[in-house]
């Protein structure tokens, strides 16, 4: 089990980034402006604020500060730019930079979780898993979701925005 999640705060790590997936993803898929959306969507930070809170005391990988925590950097502005309009009481005006940034934190969590488990295959498989075939499977996995991702917001961001307005 060592292997997989790297002592107590990797298990933390691991339970709060199962809670942020699924809360994220609920939250993504079901009405906004809701009361369920809103308690959903504080599970969803909460959980995101303590998975990025144990990243940054993970160093098993690199020994030092790597591009993951990077990745946590950038995970933390995407979170707090999301949730601004909601600490300032300022929904109305900018419901769709709140919208906007939670849906790109959420898409970072999936790139996030599509990096982990492909970089783990190797190992799964027997096969020497070098800092180029990691840092390939890591680059792919997250340029396949942040692709994906790119695809449906822009196909759907103008009907999103209607809602969005619809619901102040």
């Amino acid at each position: 089990m060592n292997n997989i999640v790297s002592g107590g705060i990797g298990l933390i790590h691991l339970i709060v980034s199962v809670i942020a997936l699924i809360a994220g993803t609920y939250v993504l898929l079901n009405t906004k402006g809701t009361v369920k959306h809103k308690k959903i969507g504080y599970i969803y930070v909460i959980s995101m604020i303590l998975l990025n809170i144990t990243a940054f005391m993970i160093y098993r990988l690199f020994g030092k500060f790597g591009i993951f925590h990077w990745f946590a950097v950038l995970s933390c502005v995407t979170l707090a730019l999301g949730m601004l309009p909601i600490l300032l009481k300022r929904p109305k005006q900018y419901m769709y930079m709140h919208f906007n940034y939670m849906y790109w934190s959420v898409v970072g969590l999936y790139c996030a979780f599509c990096a982990e488990v492909l970089t783990r295959m190797p190992s799964i498989f027997n096969i020497p898993n070098t800092r180029t075939l990691f840092g390939t499977l890591t680059a792919v996995s997250i340029f396949i979701v942040m692709l994906i991702a790119s695809i449906i917001f822009g196909k759907n961001k103008i009907n999103w925005k209607k809602q969005i307005e619809f619901y102040n």
